[in-house]
């Protein structure tokens, strides 16, 4: 059975605050807050590049687990904003850590990718040992920092996170998973080479709120788990109102679903990695079922049930 032995992340240390990402796109900085969520989020130093962030979110997420860059045999990277088309930034990242050799797979879903890491790495173990799950992105320079795109520039902000999924050592287990896809709605968020990030905010909410509580709820429905059962839902951060939505629709608990959105806005594939690092550095033991959930482009979502 494949365990989480532990999280990590990294942050840049540039603060952009609703007020100074609000003229550039036309936006006012109450409205940013009272329609995301978001008051402010990290932006990565002009020399700072998306293999620069994952590597660093490995190495926390290493020391947090008393772990050896050596102890792994695999690693899968999530990123939608790398700079160039390929290599992508898992082999480069893979180099870094001291793992020439081992594979280095890239995994470029926008969003879900690093969800879909860790249900692919729950399969893997097995074989490897040791996988490293990362999602590392760098979306300030793929926004449209303009009027034009004011929607979607206000969402998102740079980081990285990070996990090693164990087959022996953990503090939890995964117990089951479920990923999807629906490839008639794939134009409705999307990077094309030569233009900034376009997302059609509304249909991506109407698909989301539909598809990701049913995910979730035949995932506790095939495990005997209700949803006001579970300890904590770690959910991809990419809008305070849309977590709200989900927690509704599921019948749970509001306060159960962990948000940290209001300080780094939509990290794309690495905000929920970034999310379960901190719930986990603060939560202490784990007492009962976690639920982690995703969504994003393809479109492609899903779910994971952890378990002590």
């Amino acid at each position: 059975m494949a365990k989480l032995r532990g999280f990590g992340s990294y942050l840049p240390a540039r603060v952009v605050d609703n007020a100074e990402i609000g003229p550039m796109c036309g936006a006012d900085p109450a409205w940013i807050k009272s329609q995301t969520g978001i008051e402010q989020r990290r932006w990565a130093a002009p020399e700072e590049l998306v293999a620069d962030l994952g590597v660093k979110a490995a190495r926390d997420c290493l020391a947090n687990c008393g772990a050896l860059a050596t102890e792994v045999g695999l690693v899968l990277v999530s990123s939608g904003s790398a700079e160039r088309r390929f290599p992508g930034p898992a082999a480069p990242i893979a180099a870094a850590l001291g793992l020439a050799g081992k594979p280095a797979i890239d995994l470029p879903i926008a969003s879900a990718g690093s969800l879909v890491g860790l249900v692919l790495a729950a399969e893997l173990v097995g074989r490897y040992g040791n996988v490293l799950v990362i999602g590392a992105e760098v979306m300030s320079r793929v926004v449209g920092l303009n009027p034009a795109y004011k929607d979607t520039a206000i969402l998102f902000g740079d980081g990285a996170g990070a996990c090693l999924v164990s087959a022996e050592a953990g503090f939890a287990e995964i117990r089951d998973s479920i990923i999807c896809s629906d490839g008639d709605f794939a134009q409705i968020l999307r990077l094309e080479v030569d233009a900034p990030l376009f997302m059609d905010g509304r249909s991506v909410i109407m698909q989301v709120s539909r598809k990701l509580p049913r995910t979730i709820q035949e995932l506790l429905d095939r495990n005997g788990r209700k949803a006001t059962g579970i300890e904590v839902f770690l959910l991809h951060q990419a809008n305070l109102n849309l977590i709200t939505k989900v927690a509704q629709v599921l019948g749970a608990e509001d306060a159960r679903f962990f948000r940290n959105l209001g300080k780094y806005g939509n990290t794309s594939s690495a905000s929920l990695l970034i999310a379960a690092a901190e719930w986990w550095k603060g939560a202490g033991k784990l007492s009962g079922p976690v639920v982690l959930g995703a969504f994003g482009a393809g479109l492609n979502w899903g779910a994971m049930l952890v378990e002590p």
